[in-house]
């Protein structure tokens, strides 16, 4: 028997990656809607009734929305927006942390943002383990490519060539702090730095730590092995053996579903830091609900990612 899935708001970034992942999986059966009916309140709330699955990449307002159009039937959500990451009643879609059996059982799932899930795969298990502290005013330096900023901010990459760098979330306030405190049990938001280059997809996500001033125990082996043991029987978070001298995105990179952990420190052992490298529509998004959708359905997690 199939599963029927709904992918509400298909034609947008997000949308478009998922349904590419689950063409010609003969587990599932799409329903899709053409774009008239995508714009029809009444053809959306017959899709979302008919569908065992529903994946919102909508807006939030959108997205809560779709909640409100499915009640009363017994569908299944997976939501890529922001508008449910802490919310009552739904599951934080980051099985790594949150426990696979968890996300197996729910109703709703919110899929993680694509800087928190690198955030949270490097900073959550190492307060879990208290090698950090949970009170410490974290900070994150983050750099992502220009398709996760939705279709204006791709067209404006694309058509303005001078533009390489861009700096932005400058009032502090980022909606992404939310998820990121609350997943990782830390005291305060961290202080977030996001920013856009000139690649189309590709993240790196830079926790820098003064362990020193920080009078805990962390030590880079420790974080390592700490972050090894963790990760141990997952097929998608790995962590690599070696400290290379840089890290790069390229331009023209391929869809990839994987996270990749790296773990620096200077000789003293005085300041290190941790850094985690994945696809923002990939892990970072499309990727991470096909997890989701694979766990939720019983089929191996890993089943149709690129990895």
């Amino acid at each position: 028997m199939t599963t029927r899935i709904f992918i509400d708001g298909a034609a947008g970034t997000t949308g478009l990656e998922i349904r590419e992942r689950l063409t010609g999986r003969s587990e599932f059966d799409l329903i899709v809607l053409d774009d008239a009916q995508r714009k029809s309140e009444s053809a959306r709330r017959d899709a979302l009734h008919a569908a065992d699955v529903a994946i919102l990449c909508l807006p939030d307002d959108a997205a809560r929305e779709a909640v409100r159009l499915a009640e009363g039937s017994q569908t299944r959500f997976i939501d890529a927006s922001t508008a449910h990451r802490v919310a009552d009643g739904w599951t934080y879609g980051f099985p790594e942390l949150i426990g696979h059996e968890k996300i197996a059982d729910a109703q709703f799932v919110s899929n993680p943002g694509c800087y928190p899930t690198g955030f949270l795969a490097l900073v959550a298990p190492l307060v879990r383990a208290g090698l950090l502290p949970s009170d410490w005013p974290y900070s994150v330096n983050a750099v992502s490519g220009y398709s996760g900023g939705g279709k204006a901010l791709i067209e404006r990459f694309e058509e303005d060539k001078n533009i390489g760098f861009r700096a932005y979330g400058l009032g502090l306030g980022h909606k992404h702090l939310p998820e990121m405190q609350k997943y990782a049990a830390l005291s305060h938001p961290p202080v977030f730095s996001p920013s856009v280059v000139a690649t189309h997809r590709g993240m790196v996500v830079d926790v820098p730590l003064p362990v020193a001033a920080m009078g805990c125990d962390m030590t880079a082996q420790a974080a390592y092995d700490t972050l090894s043991e963790f990760y141990s029987g997952s097929a998608i978070v790995k962590l690599s053996p070696d400290a290379p001298s840089e890290i790069l995105l390229s331009r023209n990179a391929a869809p990839w579903d994987g996270l990749e952990i790296f773990v620096f420190a200077d000789t003293g052992n005085t300041q290190a830091r941790l850094v985690a490298k994945l696809d923002n529509l990939g892990k970072g998004a499309s990727g991470a609900a096909i997890q989701n959708l694979n766990i939720m359905c019983g089929l191996p997690e890993e089943t149709g990612l690129a990895l």
